[in-house]
């Protein structure tokens, strides 16, 4: 079936959340600093206050007190506009509001801002020695650290992952309105309303159901709405400021700075086998980048404790605090990062043991979680392996790197494994029968592009057996029952377990109304009528039982390419991509397909585009739009094979179905950057993989 938002928003009648204009709006603009680090020693508004149109001009020097603000932790996100400390190159300091946005915006480039500057640092490579823990398990021993380095064969290498920003198709944006002093309604973009929602009430200390947060649609976010930020809390104050709904949206340039990024992340690793390819020991660290005001970490290293069987094994994360803004997490967080690295190295080692790489890993195939010794709720992966293998035509492949060319280009051959958590979280999902035969679906969650509507009607059509169209499914608003954030791969998991439960749950009702002789497949319509009902209706909540303490649960996919290599630029270009995914049972393929093949476009930019540039002698992201930070357009990718293992894991879930969103992305990087040194002969281990790199290192003659 196709997407039952589709048509909505391919022709404009989709709102996001800067498409709602409420009565009596108004329009905020965010000031933000030139410095990196320092304090404000003053700032001079008056042309600005008196400019046409202006509103309020709100500042740490005339802001209103924040209740929640003096309960946060020490380390927290930023307070805006709570003292006059600079923490980043682009922190906001001020905020205009008008009665216009042209208004706002001018009147925003007359406040002039004086600061005391302080040195900063924001180099990672060049600080790597003030690295610390964050947590007390943030180091993992098993058997003999380092086992790896006795081994008969061993690769030992540093991988670099620069920062990656979620850039969106959508901005951020929210509508705040005050309907009283301690009532609010928001139209934001999220990923989570019941999570803004209790967020909200924290920060200004009013009961969570006088919050009531709207967000229907969102247009992309990949982890970057999973957390209040704060220009969410500037309007909302701003609205309170000026006694009138503000509307505040960020531009491109703030995208870099305000809401998260894929931390720039240093590894090193150490592989040791036997001279047949058997893993001795793994020996992971990694060192992220945080901000100086809140700890972010990822875990990058935690993937080399799960992927393969081996007897031996240490990871490591640190966490280094710079004057940057803080990181968040983005699509596939912590194993994104860790298999470039452990794929990168497994690569290396297939070819100093003259291997095949699919082979390296079928002899290190995991048949229980080697980190927890339980078995997998289900996996597929040696499926996955031969299917995609079959597609890209692996048998085709040379080991010699360089071996192989096409059309006068270089060809390579490359292969990725990847993993993540398979979790179900606590959802509550009503159905509703109307009685002219609708079904009304109704819950919390948020649907950031993926399909989750499409999913939900598709298990309530087949459960109820009734026609898609005849079913309407309520989403993105607070007053809906509960729902967790959509990340993590979670929401067919948890939504959809809860979509089938409940509807399960309305069928018996109608079979207690029609009693034991009755039709298996009644016309739902029909009993209402005869009973004189206008609806009947179930709450059902779901959530994990048992089997989390029985079972390691994953999702798993692997990634296969061959790329082009210019010989005389060092230009690449993917010739095919095919990813096959083990994620239990595909209740959508459609948009399941969809989710494989944007996971993998993002895979194909973290390996060969992306990479957020600053300029440490000033701190400043110098790159911050699309024409200097290159996501990989059309003309980019060639025909991207999406294939999948289709094999329910009913020990999860009743539906049998597993996350996908993570595992389309992860692994993806290695996937490219292996099948380079196999057109090349040259080991590109510091992302992206630009031609300059490959130039210098001598592919050109």
């Amino acid at each position: 079936m196709s997407r039952v938002d589709g048509r909505l928003k391919v022709t404009g009648q989709a709102k996001y959340a800067a498409e709602f204009n409420v009565k009596g709006l108004t329009y905020g603009v965010l000031v933000c600093s030139t410095i990196t680090k320092g304090s404000i020693r003053s700032i001079d508004s008056k042309q600005a206050e008196n400019a046409p149109g202006v509103l309020a001009v709100i500042s740490h020097l005339n802001c209103p007190k924040i209740l929640g603000y003096p309960a946060e932790p020490a380390k927290a996100p930023i307070k805006i506009f709570y003292d006059d400390k600079i923490l980043y190159n682009g922190h906001p300091v001020t905020m205009v509001i008008a009665d216009t946005f042209e208004r706002a915006q001018h009147a925003a480039s007359l406040v002039k801002v004086d600061y005391n500057e302080e040195k900063h640092i924001t180099s990672l490579k060049d600080n790597l020695n003030g690295a610390v823990a964050p947590h007390d398990d943030a180091e993992y021993k098993r058997g003999d650290p380092n086992a790896w380095a006795t081994a008969p064969v061993k690769v030992e290498q540093e991988y670099i992952q620069p920062s990656e920003v979620h850039n969106p198709m959508e901005l951020h944006a929210i509508v705040a309105r005050w309907d009283a002093d301690d009532k609010i309604t928001v139209w934001d973009k999220t990923q989570g309303v019941k999570d803004t929602q209790s967020n909200i009430a924290r920060i200004f200390g009013i009961p969570v159901e006088n919050v009531q947060v709207h967000s229907k649609f969102v247009g992309g976010a990949f982890g970057g709405a999973l957390q209040v930020w704060q220009h969410e809390v500037a309007a909302i104050i701003g609205a309170k400021v000026v006694k009138r709904p503000v509307k505040l949206m960020l531009t491109r340039a703030d995208m870099f700075t305000s809401v998260g990024y894929r931390p720039l992340t240093w590894q090193k690793i150490g592989i040791g086998a036997t001279t047949d390819g058997k893993l001795v020991g793994i020996n992971h660290q990694a060192i992220g980048q945080t901000s100086t005001y809140e700890d972010f970490a990822e875990g990058p290293a935690d993937v080399s404790r799960q992927l393969y069987d081996c007897p031996n094994a240490y990871t490591s994360n640190k966490i280094l605090s710079l004057d940057v803004g803080s990181p968040t997490w983005m699509r596939g967080p912590g194993p994104a990062t860790g298999t470039f690295a452990l794929e990168s190295a497994m690569d290396e080692l297939s070819y100093l043991l003259n291997i095949d790489p699919i082979e390296l890993r079928l002899k290190n195939y995991a048949e229980t979680d080697p980190e927890s010794g339980k078995p997998f709720s289900g996996k597929n992966l040696k499926d996955a392996y031969k299917m995609g293998a079959e597609s890209i035509g692996w048998h085709n492949r040379q080991q010699k790197p360089g071996a192989l060319t096409k059309d006068g280009w270089l060809l390579g051959y490359g292969v990725s494994g990847g993993t993540f958590g398979a979790d179900r979280e606590p959802a509550t999902v009503k159905a509703i029968m109307l009685a002219d035969g609708t079904l009304i679906v109704q819950t919390a969650v948020s649907d950031i592009g993926p399909g989750t509507g499409t999913m939900a009607v598709s298990v309530a059509a087949e459960t109820m057996g009734i026609p898609v169209e005849k079913i309407r499914f309520d989403l993105g608003d607070s007053a809906l029952p509960n729902a967790p954030q959509q990340g993590g791969s979670t929401i067919t998991s948890s939504v959809g377990s809860a979509v089938y439960m409940a509807c399960n749950a309305l069928k018996e009702k109608f079979q207690q109304l029609i009693g034991n002789g009755g039709a298996d497949k009644p016309d739902y319509a029909q009993v209402l009528k005869q009973h004189n009902l206008p609806k009947l209706e179930v709450s059902v909540d779901s959530k994990a039982g048992a089997e989390v303490d029985k079972y390691a649960m994953y999702s798993w996919s692997v990634h296969f390419v061959t790329v082009l290599v210019n010989p005389l630029t060092g230009v690449v270009k993917l010739d095919k991509v095919t990813c096959v995914a083990d994620s239990g049972r595909i209740i959508s393929p459609k948009t399941a397909r969809s989710q494989i093949i944007g996971g993998a476009i993002m895979g194909i930019g973290m390996a060969l585009t992306e990479e957020t540039v600053i300029d440490h002698r000033y701190g400043k992201v110098m790159n911050a739009s699309f024409a200097d930070y290159h996501v990989p357009v059309n003309a980019d990718i060639p025909q991207i094979e999406a294939l999948f293992v289709n094999k329910p894991d009913y020990n999860i879930n009743p539906l049998g179905a597993k996350g996908m969103g993570e595992i389309a992305l992860i692994g993806m990087a290695a996937a490219v950057a292996n099948a380079v040194y196999n057109a090349t002969g040259k080991r590109v281990r510091e992302l992206p993989i630009t031609p300059d790199k490959l130039v210098d290192w001598g592919v050109v003659s």
